[in-house]
């Protein structure tokens, strides 16, 4: 992992460039349905065996295209919101 604080890549989950979205229809802040494309840059390092490890992962570019409920199923009720809105 790259320790460098300016670097984008992961190697686990992340909440720095996704928003926090809310429901305004049921009041759900927890579960969405989110569909994004994404383009990545991914550090593969495999084993001798051959078993693949992903490493590092730079998201080069994201795009979403549709936020829905997972409660109610409302597409049109999510709005992103400021994070410490909470």
């Amino acid at each position: 992992m790259n320790d460098d604080p300016s670097d984008d890549s992961t190697t686990g989950p992340t909440t720095a460039a996704h928003p926090r979205y809310r429901c305004t229809t049921c009041g759900n802040l927890t579960r969405f349905d989110v569909v994004a494309t994404r383009r990545t840059r991914e550090f593969h390092h495999y084993s001798v065996g051959g078993d693949l490890t992903v490493e590092q992962t730079e998201t080069l570019d994201e795009e979403v295209e549709s936020v829905s409920c997972r409660w109610c199923s409302s597409p049109a009720g999510v709005v992103a919101v400021d994070a410490s809105d909470g």
